[in-house]
């Protein structure tokens, strides 16, 4: 299996059989070390002279992440996370051949959201290990690449980019529309972005040592691993979306006609905003400094009335204003996770696959902004 990583390797693993990139290394490997250690399942779990995820305490509210992530602004770049997410070769193709995203796209991103938060937020519920659900929900996702290659959802190299994703495009969102941070507030967010990591109890080898290695990290895979895919594209289009589920009243005619061509050229101008310029290049995008303007016009106006008008309270997900009600007081520290609306759940017939989180029953669901129900 790809994951499985051997000595001999000096280059970066993901794109090892890449003419284009065998004279760069991925400065993420600079400190491997042949003493890896691998799960029943063969993917990596620890290796030696790197501190393991065990030894990192889960973020509480203390933190700066607690501070500025979890909030509903994060979707004005949801299609920068799940674009550049299947840049990745590995992770586009286990995306394209395993899930069901395409299908039921409102559904799956809606509950997806709660895992993945609490994998942050649900360090004040005693017992809880959100962290690991996530990552056996990618126990089964591999396969065969194109090239023949194999691939597997839980290789270090590719479970890290999509974890770079979650909290580099946290910094990325802040630079652009707010709460805009200082540079130690980013190395900060880098820091605890390692904790963050560690709850899912997978090989800490791809993270990098300081924020600079970081962004050298970032620069590569932006230049030298990211590419074009089908799954990109399908990402990209949204034309063919129908209203999310708690829009569904609104006439299929009316959104069809008026909104979706609004919604796609509005979101599609916001996700070009968002990408690095080599993105946009394999991407063939065109920003001009125009763009720019506008952009950072629009950035400040988000940042005024989400960041500065709003409620906190009420612009946060369900999942994160549980963990801070519990912090508050508003709710029993040893109450129910707090689990995604009926209206989210998967298809009957996909109710039983292990890569999906499927909350069939819950004490507690969320109905935005105030509103629980129970089953």
């Amino acid at each position: 299996m790809t994951e499985v990583l051997n000595d001999e390797q000096t280059t970066c693993p993901v794109h090892a059989t890449d003419d284009a990139s065998a004279e760069q290394s991925c400065p993420a490997d600079a400190g491997r070390s042949p003493g890896s250690q691998f799960s029943e399942d063969g993917y990596e779990t620890d290796i030696e002279g790197v501190k393991p995820a065990h030894e990192y305490e889960p973020l509480g509210p203390d933190s700066l992440t607690w501070q500025v992530w979890g909030t509903w602004t994060g979707m004005f770049q949801g299609l920068w996370a799940g674009s550049i997410q299947n840049m990745h070769p590995k992770l586009g193709a286990a995306v394209w051949d395993h899930s069901d995203f395409f299908g039921e796209r409102w559904q799956r991103l809606m509950r997806s959201l709660y895992p993945i938060s609490g994998v942050v937020f649900d360090s004040v519920i005693p017992g809880t290990k959100t962290g690991l659900e996530v990552r056996d929900y990618h126990r089964t996702v591999k396969g065969t690449m194109e090239d023949g290659s194999r691939y597997h959802a839980l290789d270090p190299d590719v479970f890290y980019w999509a974890h770079a994703t979650f909290w580099y495009g946290n910094v990325r969102l802040c630079e652009r529309f707010g709460p805009f941070l200082t540079e130690d507030q980013k190395r900060q967010l880098f820091e605890e972005s390692k904790a963050w990591y560690a709850q899912y109890g997978v090989s800490m080898r791809p993270v990098p040592e300081t924020y600079e290695d970081f962004l050298e990290y970032w620069d590569y895979m932006c230049r030298n691993v990211l590419r074009d895919h089908v799954s990109v594209r399908t990402v990209l289009d949204i034309t063919q979306l129908p209203p999310p589920p708690f829009l569904s009243f609104i006439p299929k005619p009316i959104w069809d006609r008026y909104l979706v061509p609004q919604n796609q050229k509005l979101f599609m101008w916001l996700t070009t905003g968002f990408y690095d310029e080599p993105i946009r290049e394999i991407l063939g995008l065109e920003w001009t400094d125009a763009d720019e303007r506008r952009f950072r016009l629009v950035g400040k106006g988000i940042n005024l009335v989400m960041h500065r008008l709003l409620p906190k309270r009420f612009l946060r997900h369900p999942r994160p204003r549980d963990a801070w009600d519990r912090v508050n007081g508003r709710v029993a520290k040893d109450a129910p996770i707090v689990h995604t609306p009926r209206r989210n759940l998967p298809p009957l017939d996909q109710r039983d696959n292990p890569m999906h989180y499927c909350p069939v029953t819950a004490a507690r669901r969320a109905t935005y902004p105030t509103v629980l129900t129970s089953d």
